[in-house]
């Protein structure tokens, strides 16, 4: 079946391209009675949105969304939950002279291998705006977890391009996250980044990075052996978010460099009388369900594919040929992936909270 839902018992499906009408959600699954408003997502949509620092895109979206049902006098009523924001500043038009051209590293050749025509205005359902849904319907997730077992999901961008910032993930705060536009809490190592940012787009290219996420109070239990282990969801989340080129979990490739009595995550009682490790090497799972202990993992994302250098392509005639691309594009999509990575993380979370729940009620 075609690959435009996610998750199992709390399931989305987004719809809308970049340049049509409007991009939106459906969620199915989300229990009743959970008190949700527009302003709820907005908040995290705005996080996600186009213009929003000197770093980002110039498009201009406010992204406004609309809830059309699944919501009856500010509740949900366990029912599907449909929203959508409409598009307002397209510009199909910046697109015409790449309707026969393969840009580099874009979907442009694969999707018209696939599908035998492509959507060529701002890249169709290729496009990252697609993102949009995704974050409208974490923020629903998020809200749940959130309120009604006090998880904490939180992301920062920890690396652009080869500047790496230093954070205990401990104590990391979603204050010091929001305190500057490229969302890393290291304030110092934050302003390097902005520079870096803002001399690459001064040279017309682009810079990739890595996103942390972590995850707080999970309960231990949530996940399924064998095949959909809580960590290899995650993974598979943060793989279908636009230009993620890399996952790592818990110690990820670091920990091939440990021994066993180095990496293994020794269990011990707390004050509280709860099972803990004294390390968290295994990231918050073991065996592909959660251990009680926050989860952590790396998310690795490349360099923006359209950038103003010239460079060599094809097209569909498969000529060669030297394109400069023009258009509105972000030079560092990092600080606006933080709270896609957040909306991604929900998402498996609340699906396998339920399904632990429908399991073991």
């Amino acid at each position: 079946m075609p690959g435009n839902s996610f998750g199992q018992l709390f399931r989305i499906t987004t719809f809308g391209e970049s340049h049509g009408g409007g991009v939106g959600v459906v969620i199915d699954g989300c229990p009743p009675g959970l008190v949700l408003s527009e302003a709820d997502i907005q908040t995290e949509l705005d996080r996600r949105k186009p213009g929003q620092s000197k770093i980002t895109t110039p498009r201009k979206e406010e992204d406004v969304i609309t809830i059309y049902s699944g919501v009856f006098e500010g509740k949900t009523t366990g029912t599907p939950i449909m929203m959508m924001a409409r598009n307002t500043d397209m510009r199909p038009e910046d697109y015409q002279v790449l309707k026969d051209v393969y840009r580099p590293s874009h979907a442009d050749f694969t999707y018209e291998a696939k599908y035998g025509l492509r959507n060529w205005a701002g890249s169709g359902r290729a496009s990252a705006r697609e993102t949009l849904a995704r974050v409208a319907a974490g923020a629903v997730a998020m809200k749940y977890l959130r309120e009604k077992l006090g998880i904490e999901i939180l992301s920062y961008v920890e690396q652009v391009g080869d500047i790496k910032a230093e954070v205990d993930i401990d104590t990391v705060t979603l204050a010091a996250i929001e305190s500057n536009i490229v969302r890393c809490p290291d304030k110092e190592v934050a302003k390097r980044m902005i520079a870096l940012i803002e001399e690459v787009r001064s040279e017309k290219d682009s810079l990739g990075g890595v996103i942390r996420g972590i995850i707080r109070n999970v309960p231990a239990g949530l996940g399924e052996p064998v095949f959909d282990k809580l960590s290899a969801d995650l993974g598979k989340a943060m793989l279908s978010i636009n230009a993620v080129k890399g996952f790592e979990f818990g110690s990820g490739f670091g920990g091939v460099g440990m021994r066993g009595s180095e990496h293994n995550d020794q269990f011990y009682t707390n004050e509280k009388g709860n099972v803990c490790t004294r390390t968290n090497n295994s990231g918050g799972t073991q065996g592909g369900i959660s251990n009680g202990m926050p989860i952590h993992f790396r998310v690795a994302i490349k360099p923006v594919a359209t950038i103003g250098r010239k460079q060599s392509t094809v097209n569909k005639v498969h000529e060669t040929i030297e394109l400069e691309a023009a258009g509105r594009h972000d030079p560092c999509v990092l600080p606006r992936a933080v709270p896609i990575v957040d909306a991604m993380s929900a998402l498996v979370i609340m699906d396998h909270y339920l399904r632990h729940k429908a399991q073991n009620s």
